[in-house]
């Protein structure tokens, strides 16, 4: 079939990989994990070209049977590996589409736009449409509106070639000429390669039974191979000898790579799958402190813009807190973040940032690039920072297209292709991730399970109950919370900005690469109470997974009540616990949810042997930790008895009124100090 032909003859994937797959046999090289079908693997290999010296890199991405979704993921990778090389389009994007998928997925629309965005761009992409009329079982007069399955590219004014593809040499011109236009115009370009598809859509179906007329023809028309044969020999470039011989020979090489394969399991012992064990380890040790001189510096550099640049009446005081902060502290979250990403392009790393409000931020509390009040120039003080330092880094932040299928694929493409680089993408809302589930589900949560594929993305997720209601509350903890296996990735929720700081450092510098989700603030960016100082930047040396109550030192026998928590709600348990003077009170933050931290978590209620534990939380209790928490906390802390605050279980994420909003949330306080 189409995908291990591409595998065996373009990639260069030996056969007998190919056969030991077939006989299910897995590679005793592979990671542990589930592992996937041989149609879904990706390959790395080496083309030899037919004509001239060299041969061609070829990466050929793994992708899930969720078609197309592959897109942006392939896009991601061929950006990253150009920017590598220098980012002279030297890499060249090759997507091969069916017909059907093409016109009905809407991810297709979202790919092709991105392809002169300065964010995405990757100097042209080259599109083949496998065009065989048939999806499954629809024909195009139920699959599409349009007349051809390539007209989607009209609306971008790219070029289409229409060609026969019972003609191999009509095809290769094409595809010549289609690879020379790329490279001029730095344009995508599109192969409508006119076919068909002689068996069913998998070995065993058959196609006659939904399109009878179709297959009588089909059944009786030779195939391309012997199309181009008889032409061969009909012009004297072959004779009947010399084509059946070449076909002879390569029958005997795949039996003769078959029966090898087949005596090799003889003697085999099969694999033990384990499950990803190296994702299992921990960064323990690393320092992910910085030095004053450096807070101060990054603070100056968003200070002291340059003479010709005026800033936002708006923004001018933003960036001059910015720089009392690095002097005096009370660091807010927008601050720590670029104290993050500014202390990682200055010791030389890529830091790669998008979503579509990234620059200014959702909640205007980044400002990573300013604008011009006058001229629209802009000023980017990281990247300044990363030139002056001198060691290769580079910060390069991006307000991109409304996309979140596409969006969150190319930037999970991108960390595949360049796994030292920080890259991350941000959702206005975190609700809105939920735009994206696709890639969530199929590549950041399972990739490295199925195919041993490694990213390091970080996904930037704005969640917080403010009475904004659905859509603008929820990123879906326990979604995230429910694919949690394995070590798929790191799932944190700090509540101070010094602690995110060190979250950031700690995925960045640590050897473990897994992906990693962060629930960020939106209502706490501007809370008085969640700031930091500097000495949490400079004197504290890591992340910590779990905060224990800052009012308590050791064991408290007096405590009666631990309230555990992760996010906002502290700084609300926090204000009412001050307000009611409740001293026999404990609350603990959970910062990091996955891995499930359970020995920290342990030895902070070990301190209150005497204290019922509750579990407070925001979201409704079908929602966020709880359903996880309550099922795997027992497991790994053996007595443990949990008690929930939370709202109601709900089937949408929050309510849209305000009023009823700040009812919810003064019976949950009430309940959670309740005696």
């Amino acid at each position: 079939r189409g995908r291990l032909n591409v595998l065996a003859n373009v990639v260069g994937k030996p056969y007998s990989k190919i056969f030991t797959e077939f006989e299910g046999n897995p590679d005793p090289g592979a990671a542990g994990g589930s592992g996937d079908v041989k149609y879904h693997l990706g390959q790395k290999g080496h083309y030899h070209q037919m004509f001239g010296d060299g041969e061609i890199d070829i990466t050929l991405a793994a992708n899930p049977s969720h078609l197309e979704a592959v897109n942006p993921v392939m896009e991601g990778i061929a950006r990253a590996k150009d920017d590598l090389l220098g980012g002279h389009h030297t890499v060249m994007p090759l997507l091969l589409h069916g017909d059907a998928a093409f016109t009905g997925l809407g991810v297709v629309q979202e790919t092709i736009n991105m392809n002169k965005l300065n964010a995405y761009s990757v100097g042209g992409t080259v599109h083949i449409v496998v065009n065989n009329q048939i999806g499954f079982t629809t024909t195009p007069d139920a699959g599409r509106s349009t007349y051809y399955a390539t007209d989607l590219a009209k609306g971008f004014d790219c070029p289409v070639f229409h060609v026969n593809g019972d003609d191999p040499e009509a095809v290769v011109w094409v595809a010549q000429l289609a690879v020379d236009y790329r490279n001029r115009f730095g344009k995508d370009v599109f192969i409508d390669l006119v076919t068909y598809r002689r068996r069913g859509h998998n070995e065993a179906d058959d196609p006659s039974m939904t399109q009878p007329l179709m297959y009588k023809i089909i059944t009786d028309l030779p195939t391309s191979r012997d199309q181009y044969t008889e032409a061969l020999i009909g012009r004297g470039d072959l004779s009947e000898e010399d084509a059946e011989k070449v076909k002879r020979d390569f029958h005997d090489q795949l039996e003769a790579v078959f029966n090898e394969v087949r005596e090799a399991e003889k003697g085999a012992k099969p694999k033990e799958q384990s499950g990803i064990t190296s994702s299992q380890e921990l960064p323990h040790g690393l320092d992910t402190s910085v030095n004053r001189e450096l807070v101060e510096k990054i603070g100056d550099l968003f200070f002291d813009v340059p003479d010709y640049f005026t800033p936002h009446p708006r923004v001018a005081p933003v960036i001059k807190r910015r720089h009392e902060m690095s002097r005096k502290g009370h660091i807010d979250w927008g601050f720590a973040e670029l104290l993050a990403f500014g202390s990682l392009v200055e010791g030389g790393k890529l830091v790669r940032l998008a979503g579509e409000d990234s620059l200014r931020g959702t909640f205007t509390q980044r400002h990573a690039v300013l604008f011009d009040h006058e001229d629209h120039d802009i000023y980017n003080p990281l990247q300044v920072l990363a030139e002056e330092a001198g060691k290769g880094g580079r910060f390069d932040a991006y307000n991109t297209s409304l996309t979140e299928f596409a969006g969150i694929g190319f930037e999970y493409g991108y960390s595949v292709g360049n796994q030292d680089a920080l890259v991350a993408w941000e959702a206005q809302f975190g609700d809105f991730a939920n735009g994206g589930q696709t890639i969530i589900d199929e590549y950041i949560s399972s990739g490295e399970a199925k195919w041993g594929q490694i990213s390091s993305l970080v996904l930037l997720l704005p969640h917080g109950y403010e009475g904004q209601g659905p859509d603008h509350s929820s990123a879906r903890i326990e979604r995230f919370l429910m694919m949690s296996a394995e070590g798929t990735w790191t799932i944190a929720q700090p509540s101070t900005p010094a602690n995110y700081f060190h979250l950031l450092r700690r995925h960045a510098l640590g050897s473990l690469k897994r992906p990693l989700i962060v629930f960020t603030p939106k209502s706490m960016l501007r809370n008085k109470a969640a700031v930091s100082s500097v000495e949490d930047f400079t004197e504290v040396k890591k992340f910590q997974s779990v905060i224990d109550d800052p009012n308590q030192s050791g064991k408290n026998e007096d405590i009666k009540y631990v309230l555990m928590c992760s996010g906002k709600i502290y700084w609300d348990l926090e204000k009412k616990r001050q307000a009611d003077k409740r001293d026999d009170v404990a609350i603990v933050r959970v910062e990091m949810l996955h891995p499930i931290p359970h020995n920290r978590i342990k030895d902070a209620l070990d301190n209150y042997p005497n204290a019922e534990v509750r579990w407070v939380q925001d979201e409704p209790a079908n929602q966020g930790p709880w359903p996880f928490l309550a099922l795997q906390l027992p497991e790994v802390i053996p007595g443990l008895k949990l008690k929930r605050v939370s709202r109601r279980a709900q089937s949408s994420t929050a309510t849209g009124v305000a009023k009823v909003h700040q009812l919810e949330q003064k019976q949950l306080l009430e309940e959670a100090f309740e005696k």
